[in-house]
């Protein structure tokens, strides 16, 4: 292949990943800010928001949760999955079947039908875990450089997503509950439109008459810590996430508490930080010369002390340090997912994405429990408690860095 014809199909690459990244975590946050008003108001209430007599407030938390959870198992078995069956085939199966789950979601809302409600967001969660396939497909497909700066790519199109989703909702809830579904189903189907196009087709693994179910029992992405390096990076990794996870969901309730911060305000500051984040990506990926686990030891240890300024300092400070901690968030992924994708490829790219994915969606859940029995004492807790893992991530990887330097050089 010529190197401009080259040029032009690593372009639609990228673009098609991103897009589908975009379209990912955009159907993801599009419910945060409607089902709080849905299930909060004072309206009496209908079939979905009294479901079986419970309170509106239990079952508003089991909405929330099923969404995550069902990420968390998409996360875990379909990087794996693209592994054996191909990315190009997964990513249309699973941007389709996103559409269909906000078309059922829609639905729902229509029916005032809860169980219906709960089953199109799990499973939309489920296929929205199809990040690992995107990552995959990057470290598969390109080399050097680029990866890295696709991969970085790709991180702020999911970042963009947590933007845009909200804001979507926000424009067009007041039409019809039913419109922001509507319209995220329907790029879905023009995304997975441009994948068809853009990607080629390819052959599935040989394999032994397998079974989609067989792969993702056997071979999901948490098989890959029989491997002692892999356990370590789930390890350092997990700390971080959950250092990350402590600080993403709690800083709201930190800006309820100490600044009486409304919703919108709110929104402003996750503009903030979404755009800071969104931005430093399209530089995150850059080479360097020094070892990554070095590099992201001293990233995780910037995002560190950015959560600890939360957790200890006032309203300005923390302001400041909720959106710049998105700078070396940023880095740390672009870092981590670059330096994996080399080093760990020979056992498949879309497990050990998986394995990331799925980390940081166990973290999340590990810390909205954990934080929730934290902030009922005092909300700087959860932050400080994140904080200080963060700090341990950070001296860990820094450590790890060291033993493999040493281990370079007991071989020379």
């Amino acid at each position: 292949m010529n190197p401009h014809a080259q040029s032009t199909r690593n372009t639609l690459l990228i673009a098609s990943a991103c897009l589908l990244g975009l379209l990912s975590t955009t159907g993801a946050s599009l419910p945060y800010p409607i089902l709080a008003p849905l299930f909060g108001g004072d309206d009496g209430g209908n079939g979905l928001t009294s479901f079986l007599g419970l309170p509106a407030e239990l079952l508003l938390g089991v909405a929330l949760m099923v969404n995550p959870l069902g990420l968390l198992i998409g996360s875990a078995v379909l990087g794996t999955l693209s592994d054996r069956f191909g990315r190009r085939r997964m990513l249309l199966a699973t941007a389709l079947g996103s559409a269909l789950g906000h078309g059922l979601t829609a639905a729902a809302l229509v029916a005032e039908s809860y169980p219906l409600f709960l089953l199109a967001r799990f499973g939309t969660g489920l296929l929205e875990g199809n990040g690992a396939v995107l990552r995959a497909m990057l470290a598969q497909q390109l080399t050097g450089g680029l990866r890295n700066h696709a991969l970085s790519w790709l991180n702020g199109a999911f970042h963009l997503g947590w933007l845009v989703g909200p804001l979507l909702a926000g424009l067009t809830v007041g039409i019809a509950i039913t419109l922001p579904f509507a319209i995220a189903a329907g790029a879905l189907v023009l995304g997975a439109g441009l994948a068809a196009f853009s990607l080629e087709r390819e052959a599935a693994a040989p394999g032994r008459g397998e079974r989609w179910w067989s792969v993702a029992r056997e071979r999901h992405a948490f098989t890959l810590l029989r491997h002692a390096p892999l356990r370590t990076l789930f390890s350092v990794h997990f700390g971080y996430a959950c250092g990350v996870a402590a600080f993403y969901e709690f800083f709201p309730l930190w800006l309820v508490d100490f600044g009486r911060y409304d919703v919108r305000q709110i929104a402003f500051v996750n503009m903030g930080l979404c755009a800071l984040m969104t931005f430093a990506a399209l530089f995150a990926g850059r080479a360097s010369s020094a070892d990554p686990r070095r590099r992201a030891a001293v990233q995780a240890g910037f995002a560190a002390l950015a959560i600890l300024a939360v957790g200890f300092g006032n309203l300005g400070v923390g302001l400041a340090a909720i959106v710049l901690f998105g700078l070396p968030h940023a880095y740390y992924n672009a870092t981590v997912q670059g330096w994996a994708a080399d080093q760990f490829a020979g056992h498949g790219q879309g497990a050990v994405m998986g394995l990331l994915s799925t980390t940081f969606c166990l973290a999340n859940i590990v810390m909205a429990l954990a934080g929730g029995v934290m902030a009922m004492v005092d909300t700087r807790i959860v932050l400080v408690a994140g904080g200080a893992m963060a700090v341990w991530a950070a001296l860990a990887m820094r450590g790890w860095s060291a033993r493999g330097a040493l281990a370079g050089l007991e071989t020379k």
